[in-house]
């Protein structure tokens, strides 16, 4: 799966991929630094099988380290967004156009209020950030319906060779976007246009429809910069106003973590609360007072927010859940005797049978039937898979 790192320029965006992938990337303070899309992986953290059932694996599409399994995850930072970017300004046409793919959508803001509408830095507290949230969620969904509205009378008569069904023909058109065809039934409904023929939509119901459809894009807010102390209350209030979940986070002191434990000065995985400086870990005074100054932020917060907005994007707001196929049920092992050695981040809903497929398309073609490795039942193909299950599929053909 996609996520896209969207948002304002200047509001922190690459950091808080770089904190997620630890991929070296252009950052300044500046407007537009990001110019190209950088693409990286990062992970979901969760509890890993080998917990549960009392095994020492030996992860390979994975990391497990201490029984968490990091599960990896696609992520796309895209170059910043200014008002009135779906008709050009800035780097829009190129942001949107990256940003078609995402499953899912992290919208990092400047909870400080550091930047105007334009990313250049004012005095904290200056800007609400709810503005660029409502003015960034506009451009998307002007950028939508400006995608719905090229060759709209093709995308009419495709309704009308498949006897008015609108939903197929938005489909079709929506494809590119990755907007699934249960998207478009939802928007036609909350927009109210499911059952008026599209040769009757007016310009304002195309951006009525495309308002619905962002809305079923699942997306969390990432406030960044809140360790600042004008974004507290930021936060509260966006909190308070938005429909989609806020996740406050300091990007840069993930950075800052991640690193001295790449260098042995503490201990610490992402998502942790707290850390632990190594005994006689060799440090610079200013390295010390950073780590203080963590220290007392992740105190406050809870944590640097890195892990816990990426788990909430994938996790909740998509609706993810991690799946562990084995071919030896009774070790749960793979063919070459390695435990638990891959985990698969699939959508909620998932089938053994559509699991299948996900490994490889002829082990899909081929299927017979599944077995859950932990309880030694055989699962019914069209019943989805719960989080967390150790499954061996059983199929007439291997890749």
């Amino acid at each position: 799966m996609l996520v896209g790192i969207v948002g304002k320029t200047n509001v922190g965006k690459s950091t808080f991929f770089k904190a997620s992938t630890m991929i070296p990337v252009a950052i300044d303070d500046v407007p537009f630094t990001t110019i190209k899309p950088n693409v990286g992986m990062g992970a979901v953290r969760v509890p890993c099988a080998c917990k549960r059932l009392g095994v020492q694996d030996q992860p390979r599409n994975s990391r497990c380290i201490d029984g968490n399994r990091f599960v990896p995850i696609e992520l796309l930072d895209v170059a910043g967004l200014v008002k009135g970017a779906w008709k050009g300004r800035g780097l829009g046409n190129q942001f949107l156009d990256d940003m078609r793919q995402a499953d899912v959508l992290m919208h990092v803001v400047d909870a400080a209020g550091s930047t105007d509408e334009d990313g250049n830095k004012v005095p904290p507290g200056t800007r609400d950030p709810m503005e660029d949230v409502v003015e960034i969620d506009e451009e998307i969904v002007r950028w939508m319906a400006s995608v719905l509205q090229r060759d709209w009378s093709k995308t009419v008569r495709t309704s009308e060779t498949l006897h008015g069904d609108p939903v197929a023909a938005l489909s079709e058109k929506l494809a590119g976007l990755s907007v699934s065809r249960s998207q478009v039934e939802e928007a036609l409904q909350r927009s109210g246009l499911g059952s008026a023929k599209l040769s009757s939509w007016r310009d304002e119901d195309v951006l009525a429809f495309s308002s619905a459809v962002r809305d079923t894009k699942p997306t969390v807010i990432v406030a960044n910069k809140a360790d600042m102390k004008e974004a507290e209350p930021n936060i509260d209030g966006m909190k308070r106003r938005l429909k989609w979940p806020v996740v406050p986070t300091i990007a840069e002191a993930e950075v800052a973590l991640r690193l001295a434990s790449e260098k042995g000065l503490i201990k610490y995985l992402p998502g942790d609360q707290d850390f632990e400086v190594m005994p006689g870990a060799p440090m610079t005074s200013a390295q010390e007072d950073a780590l203080k100054r963590i220290s007392v932020m992740l105190k406050k917060w809870g944590s640097t927010g890195v892990q816990q907005a990426l788990n909430e994007a994938v996790l909740r707001q998509y609706g993810a859940i991690v799946v562990y196929p084995v071919e030896d049920a009774s070790r749960f092992s793979d063919s070459k005797g390695r435990v638990l050695p891959d985990a698969y981040l699939v959508k909620k809903g998932t089938t053994p049978r559509d699991l299948a497929y996900k490994i490889h398309t002829e082990i899909g073609e081929g299927y017979l039937y599944a077995l859950d490795a932990v309880t030694k039942q055989r699962l019914p193909e069209d019943k989805p898979i719960s989080d967390g299950a150790v499954i061996k599929i059983y199929s007439s053909r291997r890749p």
